[in-house]
C-alpha cells in the first residue's frame, strides 16, 4: 500500500507527550487546545477516556473551521490518560488532600493506567467515523508508602499536574515495585501502540534521528 506523507499535530499541553514525540524523533505542530477534562462517569472506563480525547480533536476540528485554516496532509494527535483504581478514575488531583488521597489509595496495590488516543486525518471529510482511536492500558505495581513519604512527595508539588498524583519518570518512579506494559503509556503516550496505527493508516511521518 502506498505510503501518505503526513504531518503531525500534537493537540495537547502535556509536555510530556511533545518530549516522546521528540525522543522518538517525529516532527511536530504543537496545537495545544482546551476542554473540560472531567470523566463523564456515565460511561465505562474506557468509553471515559477516549471521551475526553475526542472532545479534544473535535475542539481542533472546530477551531480549524472557525479561523478559516487549512492543514492538508496533516494528522491531529489528542490524547487523555487515566489511573484506574477499583473502577474508579483518578484524573489530576484539584488539591493537596486529593493527591494524598489518592496515593494513600494506591498504597501498596496495583492499578491500571489507561491512555486513549485520537487520530484524526485532517484529509478526510472529518466525520466521526473517519477518526482513529485506541486504547492502551498498563499495569503499575505500588509498594506500601508512609504518610510521610506521601506528604514528602507532595510538597515537592511534582505530583499536582500528574493523573494518579504520580509522575512515574519522576520522583513518583521510587514508588513503583515494576510495571506490566509500554512505560510510555504511563508517562501519557503510548508510543508503540501510536506508530502501530500510523502504520496500519499507510501514514508516514516526517523525523529526524531519535534524541540521545
Amino acid at each position: 500500500m502506498k505510503k501518505l506523507n503526513r504531518t503531525l499535530i500534537l493537540a495537547s499541553q502535556s509536555p510530556r507527550r511533545s518530549e516522546i514525540l521528540k525522543k522518538a524523533g517525529y516532527q511536530f505542530v504543537p496545537f495545544p487546545v482546551y476542554v473540560s477534562e472531567i470523566p463523564d462517569k456515565n460511561l465505562s472506563l474506557n468509553e471515559q477516556i477516549l471521551d475526553i480525547a475526542r472532545r479534544k480533536a473535535e475542539a481542533v476540528r472546530t477551531r480549524l473551521h472557525d479561523e478559516g485554516l487549512s492543514y492538508p496532509h496533516h494528522v491531529v494527535l489528542t490524547a487523555d490518560t487515566l489511573v484506574c483504581l477499583d473502577n474508579q478514575t483518578l484524573g489530576k488531583p484539584e488539591t493537596e488532600q486529593m493527591a494524598f488521597d489518592f496515593l494513600k489509595a494506591l498504597s501498596g496495590r496495583s492499578h491500571e493506567v489507561k491512555t486513549g488516543i485520537v487520530l484524526l486525518d485532517l484529509d478526510s471529510n472529518l466525520n466521526s467515523d473517519e477518526v482513529v482511536s485506541h486504547i492502551e492500558t498498563t499495569v503499575v505495581h505500588f509498594r506500601s508508602l508512609t504518610d510521610s513519604e506521601i506528604l514528602d512527595y507532595i510538597a515537592s508539588k511534582e505530583p499536582l499536574d500528574k493523573a494518579g498524583a504520580y509522575a512515574i519518570q519522576g520522583e513518583g518512579g521510587k514508588f513503583v515495585t515494576h510495571y506490566d506494559g509500554d512505560f510510555n503509556n504511563v508517562v501519557g503516550l503510548p508510543l508503540q501502540a501510536l506508530e502501530k496505527l500510523f502504520t496500519l493508516n499507510s501514514w508516514e511521518f516526517l523525523r529526524q534521528p531519535p534524541a540521545l
